[in-house]
């Protein structure tokens, strides 16, 4: 069967929902910080629930953010708050003095692929200066050591990124890794409007069908947590869009009602089928992104470094 890809809990959730899935072992809950503005936490918590999810057990926090697309800087700003707030409640070891890798995932050379590279350059790293003029430095007696590295990708290097982000985790001796990288969203409308944080690690590139090792606490060694936003769509998501609104439009006219109703008869299983069929054997392994992307990621990349900035401050 088609599946259509998607890296947020949220989304499978809901489509968990949509087909009526008993889903024991996952808890959900959301809070509503204003309209444009929404939290919701899936929470993971067996391992039958993890095998329903096709996710780790954890936790699974995402930031619907409706108006993150505009160039609204206090609204930015309300946004990074809440993404600083939600790292500080996920950190996993809570101490004065944090050393913490920060791991930008992804290729800077490929626009939608170059969130995790264009956070890290915005990030207040503190670690040489703290290892050569000491905790004082800034003033502060307790103040965190932050470093970072951009990985690149395999196709670079030559090497896989756990491989890389292993041996300095070795070196370096963090309490726990912060790993940021694009994600594949099921719904357009998440597109560039969506934060998701974890617990549970990542896997670099999984949302595009590249299936490379994953970067967690099993791999590194440390705790991680993941920090994404989808910046791209497949085609069958498009089409699986797209039909719903025919269908939808096909339903409030009299003459084509026969048609959209027979159409809403189908399964899943064969309305995917229908979108393989729809789909030509170039066009199903396509991915969308948005006409602008260079200035949403741009923008997207400060917010989520801010955000960080601020938790770890």
């Amino acid at each position: 069967m088609y599946q259509i890809r998607t890296d947020l809990a949220l989304e499978t959730q809901e489509k968990m929902q949509e087909d009526k899935v008993e889903l024991k072992g996952v808890r959900y809950f959301e809070e509503e910080i204003d309209k444009n503005l929404v939290i919701s936490t899936v929470i993971i918590e067996t391992e039958n629930g993890a095998k329903t999810m096709g996710k780790p057990k954890g936790t699974y926090v995402t930031i619907e953010a409706g108006n993150m697309d505009e160039e609204d800087e206090d609204y930015h700003r309300e946004v990074s708050k809440q993404l600083a707030r939600i790292i500080g409640e996920l950190i996993p070891i809570k101490k004065e003095e944090l050393s913490v890798l920060i791991v930008g995932l992804g290729n800077r050379a490929v626009t939608p692929d170059s969130l995790g590279p264009r956070v890290v350059d915005n990030l207040y790293i503190t670690r040489h200066i703290l290892n050569e003029y000491g905790r004082f430095a800034f003033g502060k007696s307790g103040m965190n050591r932050i470093s970072s590295i951009v990985p690149g990708v395999m196709a670079q290097t030559g090497m896989e990124s756990m491989e890389i982000v292993a041996g300095v985790v070795k070196e370096t001796k963090p309490d726990f890794v912060i790993a940021v990288d694009a994600l594949a969203a099921r719904n357009t409308k998440r597109l560039n409007r969506t934060i998701q944080v974890s617990d549970t690690g990542i896997n670099p590139g999984s949302g595009v069908g590249n299936h490379r090792h994953g970067l967690n606490e099993k791999s590194l060694g440390v705790p991680v947590i993941s920090i994404g936003i989808p910046t791209v769509v497949d085609a069958a998501t498009i089409v699986n869009d797209t039909m719903s609104t025919l269908l939808t439009a096909l339903s409030q006219n009299e003459e084509w009602k026969r048609i959209g109703n027979s159409i809403q008869e189908l399964n899943d299983a064969e309305k995917y089928e229908l979108i393989r069929e729809l789909l030509s054997p170039g066009l199903n392994i396509m991915f969308v992104t948005p006409k602008d992307i260079d200035e949403s990621v741009k923008r997207l990349s400060f917010t989520i470094s801010e955000g960080i900035n601020m938790a770890l401050a």
